[in-house]
């Protein structure tokens, strides 16, 4: 295979052993199970070891277990034949059959139904399976790659998930670490990221300053590198540091009040002498909730607007860089009373 460029970006340690193993595993054929939170790249991992294997230039089929109802999911996997259930007006194929020659994508794993994962398990043993209706046998070849946020160990003890299954997926395991983990990454993926959109947007005259750079490499980056990358964009585009930056410092108030509430409480400290010291501290101060929802609302308003003008007022062009609907865009526009006047 020719040598291309891995996205995998990042220069700590646990990154360079990754990018060790993809290239190590990506010509062989073994089950692989990718682990790490939310927003780390578990599917970025999948597509390296696709893009570097024989397998290249075949399918590469993803299916998000838990995005779709369970009573759905069966037939999107395995496919039906016409007349397996009201509905069914003809034959369909199935994401394994869709991945023949190339590589299934198990994307949230841990979602899957037991029912469902029995029928998995004998497909990996197998090689084959049969559509919903049909009593003929289909076999295939395909590469089976699943990722999980979840612990999967925790769920076999709790009874959710399948041991057996467990083991034929985890022949290969890779765990992609958090990014507040490996910050020394951080600045390599804002350089990475910063290119990415300098170049889709090229007439923004936004620069990162060392003290935007120091800020986003201490941030802990709860959404991991799908974050990153979203707060680069807006940056990009948007140009308003101090508003993006009074979002993600709302953010770390609400992970550290998180953290809190996971620690033991500490002791009350002592009640002042009078009420009336209380009422004239406190009475002068809004709740906090509320506090927090008006700074929320006008960081909205703010960053809404600014799209709205740089797109010179195209709602669904503003919508898709807001990554929100068109429907909830036109909700907001109209809830913050925004106009082009």
């Amino acid at each position: 295979m020719p040598k291309r460029q891995s996205k995998i970006i990042g220069k700590s340690p646990q990154i360079v052993k990754i990018r060790e193993l993809i290239n190590q595993v990506a010509g062989t054929n073994l089950n692989v199970l990718i682990c790490g939170e939310s927003g780390v790249g578990k599917e970025l991992v999948a597509q390296e070891l696709y893009l570097r294997s024989p397998r290249a230039k075949k399918p590469f089929v993803k299916i998000n277990c838990a995005a779709i109802p369970r009573e759905l999911l069966e037939s999107e996997l395995f496919g039906y034949s016409k007349g397996a259930f009201t509905g069914a007006n003809q034959d369909k194929p199935g994401k394994f059959e869709m991945a023949n020659q190339g590589v299934l994508f198990l994307d949230e794993i841990g979602d899957m139904p037991l029912e469902l994962q029995a029928k998995l398990l004998q497909v990996l043993q197998d090689g084959q399976f049969s559509r919903l209706g049909s009593p003929r046998d289909l076999k295939v070849d395909t590469w089976i790659m699943a990722a999980t946020n979840q612990d999967l160990e925790e769920n076999i003890r709790k009874g959710t998930f399948r041991e057996d299954l467990y083991y034929r997926l985890n022949i290969i395991k890779i765990y992609i670490p958090p990014l507040r983990e490996r910050k020394e990454d951080i600045n390599l993926l804002i350089n990475y990221f910063y290119k990415e959109f300098r170049k889709e947007y090229p007439k923004t005259r936004f620069q990162l300053t060392r003290e935007i750079r120091s800020y986003l490499e201490e941030y802990p980056w709860p959404g991991n590198v799908r974050e990153l990358r979203n707060v680069v964009q807006r940056l990009v585009i948007l140009r308003d540091w101090q508003t993006l930056k009074a979002e993600l410092e709302m953010r770390r108030q609400e992970g550290v009040r998180e953290y809190k509430k996971e620690t033991p409480a500490e002791q009350p400290a002592p009640k002042k002498d009078t009420e009336e010291t209380d009422q004239e501290e406190l009475g002068v101060f809004l709740p906090l909730k509320e506090v927090k929802r008006r700074a929320i609302e006008e960081a909205e308003r703010k960053a809404i607007l600014s799209v709205l003008h740089k797109t010179n007022w195209n709602r669904r062009k503003a919508a898709e860089i807001l990554q929100i609907s068109y429907k909830a865009l036109l909700y907001k526009i109209k809830q913050h009373q925004i106009t082009s006047s």
